[in-house]
């Protein structure tokens, strides 16, 4: 059925041809001039949502209002989802949103709607997988991206799509002009079948957002851990670290995917298991020297663009940096190096200054670009780097980090490591700890200068999750590394979610800007920052963050556990009704809610000894199961929680044994 639907839509948009959010092809973007109009936009606290208001569109922020109108006037919906440091968004908004032909097109035949899928996950997951279901149909290979744009019908439901499109009609292009006059072309001559090819997409969405029953429990045992990393040895770069990299596409990105890591690490710190060690420690060990990581300022950008990890695209996401932290800081607890001492400094650093508000809470992101040209506050030009710096340093910083050779990036250079510290080191007869010491000094140089620019946008919108990651990652390091000044940091940060971020009722917020929270919690503001506040208890073994890391963990329970099933769905069950009420335990850049809560639980059940706790675990990686059958490393934080439920059973069982004796 479905099939046929998707006929009539290749028969009325056959011409169309979607674009990922890095398509190369796009005009150089153009600052946005005088600001004439305000829309709605402009009563909203999310930074991104702001940088719209005085767009002509007439947008809407996701709400009642807006999905009134649409019914009311049975007009289509044109769905825009973005985020602040998304370069491809700013794009689009500067060549399209700004145009007042496309405008004019978009408010006569549309209600258009502009979302922060930071602050609504939940509708990001929910038109994204249609926009996949859409291109899957198509027999496309084009995946999704940011920013998404979605038509859809009056009542919401999905009807076709893309991510980024150039303003007009460009070579075998449809320029976006001309997709929105389409679609309302389409619309208007046969609303009724298309509102029925939307009511049949949204129920293709909704089953691919269901949870499937579990028919055969997995079985939680050493095969599946052993699965997991036969899978991810299959993906490794051997020689540059990192997973997915491969000889027929060698353009594909390279993300540092930190649920990979945390379940290596669970395999070194458990056992002496050399391959996972060697992964686990090439990895990082190439991210800490690539352009990747910002070596003048600290911290990582979102992701590489090249196998090699040289050419970053250039935000940096808090979320990011709060599980990097972490792992880097059980990585040096392994096996302890400089270089790693170094990414830790550097990373807190970089947190303290450029995302810390002055409450203590954490900001979102840093933006990629700097008036319209990405990268640019990050760049370098090596007369520059010669001017600032005296003789004797540009000697060594020089050839450490790439000045010598021909630029890297667009006649400029990204500064990272050319050659191993330990090689320049031994050179110039130091250690490797006097010669990070003097590049510090160097570059501190370097970035009071960098200090100098114009800074890119900085998204201070707190959310709950990714504050919780960051505490955890504080946390851990403080631990680890015995600097109490980093523990005292993260605890100061979930005081300010503890505070602003919980409601009357106890409940958790998921954003809080302009003064106020907004938006109820979603799965992940619960588990991530009741991680948090669990680390916070193993670094200070205060009882207080373990009473907070239970009163929370029973809200969540009440409101997400899906007690038909086993685990957590990701809106709380008095949310808004959408077209799926999803509970999809796959890792991606951050970890599954379930993964991260089926931890926390196994964590207090041991410190609080309530065994319950390690039942509702279980049945959260249970409630996995079709997804590990299909592929365990979809979820390889959820199945790197599996050693330590079978140790807290084993010692559950023990305890009660020895009390019935």
């Amino acid at each position: 059925m479905l099939r046929i639907c998707w006929t009539v839509v290749c028969a009325s948009l056959a011409a169309v041809v979607f674009c990922t959010g890095d398509f190369t092809g796009a005009d150089e973007p153009k600052p946005n001039a005088a600001k004439p109009h305000t829309n709605r936009l402009a009563k909203e606290s999310s930074p991104y949502l702001l940088l719209h208001a005085h767009n002509p569109v007439d947008w809407y922020p996701w709400g009642e209002e807006a999905l009134d109108k649409a019914k009311r006037e049975k007009k289509p919906i044109f769905l825009s989802i973005g985020y602040s440091s998304c370069y491809w968004c700013h794009v689009m908004e500067r060549e399209s949103f700004m145009d007042p032909v496309i405008a004019a097109v978009l408010n006569k035949h549309f209600v258009c709607i502009k979302v922060d899928r930071e602050e609504r996950p939940d509708l990001d997951e929910i038109y994204m997988r249609s926009l996949e279901v859409y291109m899957q149909l198509a027999g496309s290979g084009q995946g999704g991206g940011w920013p998404l744009s979605m038509f859809l019908t009056p009542d919401a439901k999905p009807l076709t799509g893309g991510t980024y499109f150039p303003p007009r009609d460009k070579e075998d292009r449809l320029g976006f002009l001309s997709v929105a006059q389409k679609v309302h072309e389409a619309w208007a001559k046969e609303p009724d079948k298309w509102q029925q090819v939307g009511d049949q997409m949204a129920e293709f969405v909704r089953d691919t957002l269901s949870h499937r029953p579990v028919l055969q429990p997995k079985e939680l045992n050493q095969k599946l851990l052993d699965e997991t990393q036969t899978a991810l040895s299959d993906q490794f770069d051997a020689e540059h670290g990192g997973f997915g990299y491969s000889a027929a596409n060698s353009k594909r990105p390279k993300f540092p995917e930190p649920p990979n890591l945390v379940f290596l690490l669970q395999r070194v710190e458990r056992g002496d298991d050399q391959q996972a060690k060697k992964m686990l420690l090439t990895t990082l060990e190439k991210m800490a020297g690539g352009g990747i990581r910002d070596h003048v300022g600290g911290g990582f950008h979102r992701y590489s663009t090249d196998r090699f990890w040289r050419v970053p695209h250039f935000e940096k996401m808090l979320y990011d940096n709060g599980q990097l932290l972490s792992v880097y800081a059980r990585a040096q607890a392994i096996e302890p190096r400089e270089e790693f001492l170094s990414v830790i400094a550097d990373l807190v650093g970089f947190v303290q200054r450029e995302m810390t508000s002055p409450e203590g809470a954490f900001y979102t992101a840093l933006d990629a670009e700097t008036d319209a040209k990405e990268g640019l506050y990050y760049l370098w030009k090596r007369a520059d780097v010669q001017k600032l710096l005296s003789a004797e340093q540009y000697k060594l910083i020089g050839p450490t980090y790439g000045l010598i050779a021909e630029p890297n990036f667009e006649e400029q250079y990204i500064l990272q490591l050319s050659q191993p510290l330990a090689d320049v080191a031994a050179r110039n007869k130091i250690t490797a700890a006097k010669l990070i010491q003097q590049n510090r000094e160097a570059l501190d140089k370097l970035l009071a200068a960098r200090n100098q620019r114009k800074r890119p946008l900085t998204d201070t919108k707190v959310l709950a999750s990714s504050n919780g990651l960051m505490i955890q990652g504080l946390a851990t390091a403080g631990r680890i590394l015995k600097r109490v000044e980093y523990v005292q940091q993260g605890a100061k940060a979930a005081d300010f979610v503890l505070s602003k971020l919980v409601d009357k009722r106890g409940r958790l917020s998921r954003s809080y800007s302009g003064g106020q929270a907004r938006l109820t919690a979603f799965l992940d503001d619960y588990a991530f920052t009741i991680a948090g506040i669990l680390a916070l208890h193993q670094a200070t073994g205060d009882a207080r963050w373990l009473n907070e890391a239970d009163r929370l963990m029973a809200a969540q329970i009440e409101r997400f556990w899906d007690s038909k099933n086993g685990g957590f769905f990701f809106t709380p069950d008095d949310h808004e009704e959408l077209i799926a009420r999803s509970k999809v335990p796959t890792d991606g850049a951050v970890p599954s809610g379930n993964s991260v809560s089926a931890a926390n639980l196994v964590y207090l059940a041991s410190a609080l000894n309530k065994p319950e706790y390690l039942e509702r675990a279980r049945k959260t990686i249970v409630s996995a199961s079709p997804l590990l059958d299909q592929s365990p490393l979809a979820a390889p934080q959820l199945v790197a929680v599996v050693p330590a439920l079978l140790e807290a059973e084993a010692n559950a069982k023990k305890t009660a044994g020895n009390e019935t004796k």
